[in-house]
């Protein structure tokens, strides 16, 4: 596919967006027109990273390679259409014509972010370079067998989703003064609420996530029911395998609190930062409904939120999006009956990969200290 080539940078980026996500296409267009600018460019630069880390037809090494050359882009250290000229006539038939294209046009998004302030631009160049580096980190080990233990999941979903957590958090704060009054809890839940999201999406692709011989589940948390993930095939699980799933689906559950905690930390002035977020919140717990309640499933589609509940969550939502008391209501009958794990998760891996970027300098003492035990339980048994 190709779009039209006479339309504004910007226009671009609204129309190849809708093409690239179902999701973000939906929650995106919610933000205020100035914060809605800065976040689908960030969310493009982040599709084309994922777009270069999915291509089958790259080597290991060229993979990397083109990541880091990536990342140079968006720090100014290479040329955007350069790259993309080398790089688009070495995609597959894997990769879709509408990914092709934003890679192609990676400059047009570089473009754009010119345009930005020195903040939102640096949040973004963090973003970039952390979840490139630990994305490449944990696909060039993925297998079937999952990952070890559930603090190598909690690092993985740092990687690819808190980290978005913690750039949106800059992007929200920036834009909004009332937003930065609460800056410091709003960047410490952040990778929390990236990762309650990002488990959901785990546990709901599981199987199609297999089909491309890759395993995000850890196996820490199956061996205490006696599973083993590399024998894993679909349609023939029981109820050990579903055990393990509803512990998972605790954390997650726990991670999707603290999301909705820095939902409501959001002014409710705020009200189209507030959707955002509440959007993806409550089709998030539905989606681990589904799954709970579905302990056979074999797809992603079969545990897929109906039609009617995303209506039904975005016309709640609206109604609804300044009063807390109601939204968190409405969260409570969203998740009711999931399995909640004990005590408090990791809002961010205690350890990191050593080529990760500290966060801004300036917001440093703004943080809060290490509050939160790593471990957690559910159910009685330690994670």
């Amino acid at each position: 596919m190709e779009l039209d080539s006479g339309i504004c940078d910007e226009a671009y980026q609204d129309e190849i967006l809708v093409h690239v996500s179902r999701t973000f296409a939906l929650t995106i267009p919610q933000l205020p027109p100035a914060l809605r600018t800065a976040v689908t460019s960030a969310y493009l630069l982040c599709r084309i990273a994922d777009t270069i880390e999915d291509e089958p037809a790259l080597s290991a090494a060229d993979t990397h390679l083109y990541l880091e050359r990536f990342t140079a882009v968006v720090q100014g250290r290479e040329d955007a259409a350069g790259l993309a000229r080398e790089l688009v006539p070495r995609f597959s038939q894997s990769t879709l014509p509408a990914e092709r294209d934003l890679v192609a046009n990676m400059d047009r998004v570089m473009r754009v972010v010119a345009g930005f302030d020195e903040r939102q631009r640096g949040a973004i160049r963090r973003c970039i370079e952390v979840m490139s580096r630990g994305m490449h980190h944990f696909q060039r080990t993925s297998s079937l067998r999952g990952l070890a233990r559930s603090t190598d999941l909690d690092s993985y979903c740092y990687y690819v989703a808190g980290i978005v957590g913690e750039t949106l958090t800059e992007l929200f704060c920036a834009y909004s003064p009332a937003a930065r009054e609460h800056y410091a809890r709003l960047y410490a839940l952040a990778p929390s609420f990236g990762q309650g999201l990002q488990m959901t999406n785990i546990l709901k692709d599981v199987w199609e996530d297999r089909r491309r011989g890759a395993c995000w589940l850890p196996q820490e948390v199956f061996t205490r029911h006696g599973v083993d993930l590399a024998g894993l095939a679909p349609g023939r699980t029981d109820a050990r395998f579903h055990a393990g799933m509803l512990e998972l689906i605790g954390v997650a559950h726990r991670h999707l609190r603290n999301a909705l905690e820095f939902t409501l930390l959001i002014p409710g002035e705020e009200t189209g930062i507030r959707l955002f977020c509440l959007w993806a919140l409550g089709l998030a717990a539905l989606t681990l409904r589904r799954i709970q309640l579905t302990p056979g499933f074999t797809a992603g589609a079969e545990v897929k939120v109906s039609r009617s509940a995303v209506v039904m969550t975005r016309t709640l939502t609206g109604l609804a999006v300044r009063n807390d008391r109601v939204l968190k209501q409405l969260f409570e009958r969203a998740a009711r009956g999931l399995p909640l794990a004990e005590g408090p998760v990791p809002m961010k891996p205690a350890a990191l990969l050593a080529f990760s970027p500290a966060p801004p300098a300036a917001l440093a003492s703004a943080l809060p200290g290490e509050e939160y035990p790593h471990s957690t339980r559910l159910g009685g048994t330690a994670q």
